[in-house]
């Protein structure tokens, strides 16, 4: 059990048949009045960010995240395999669990899953990945006055935007927590 009190970045909790994570959180001890944590808390499963207040006394059960690397096997319809690389064991995801980390995965890619109670919920691409460009505008030459950027998508189907001097064929590096273009690779 983990107190409302004892809060901080980053911490997981039950409440309410939900799993939390503390995003940020403010003790407050007004002059006039009981104490108060104000806080803003992230379901870690469907992603909904509420802001709420607890009493310093509140206590939750500490939820344990576990987090695998796996490797990205293949899709297949709606559901996508991946591999524990430690035990060979295979399990399917659905889209829904899969869909913002597939825009950068290859097959054979590494991706990082997280589980609560045995059970995937959320899947994550390496924070950055070497993509190659399959479809992009070609370079105008002369447009060296501005830092001029097209938009190019890469061999997983994501769009990037790119600077003018990338071309079809080139290989990016990609920040997946954003989605930016990073350098040729």
């Amino acid at each position: 059990m983990i107190s409302a009190g004892e809060f901080r970045n980053g911490v997981t909790f039950e409440m309410d048949g939900g799993i939390w994570t503390v995003v940020h959180f403010q003790h407050v001890k007004p002059g006039k009045g009981a104490a108060f944590v104000r806080t803003k808390i992230k379901n870690v499963v469907t992603g909904a960010v509420v802001e709420r207040t607890f009493s310093p006394t509140e206590k939750f059960p500490k939820a344990h995240i576990d987090t695998k690397e796996m490797q990205y096997l293949y899709g297949d319809g709606d559901i996508y395999y991946f591999m524990d690389l430690d035990t060979y064991e295979q399990i399917p995801l659905g889209l829904a669990q899969v869909e913002e980390a597939l825009q950068y995965l290859k097959e054979n890619d590494n991706a990082t899953i997280k589980f609560y109670k045995g059970e995937a919920f959320s899947v994550a691409a390496p924070n950055f990945v070497v993509l190659e460009i399959t479809k992009c505008e070609p370079s105008v030459a002369g447009n060296t006055a501005t830092a001029v950027t097209k938009p190019a998508t890469v061999e997983t189907g994501a769009t990037v935007t790119v600077p003018d001097f990338v071309n079809e064929g080139d290989k990016i590096r990609i920040d997946t927590r954003t989605g930016e273009y990073m350098e040729r690779a």
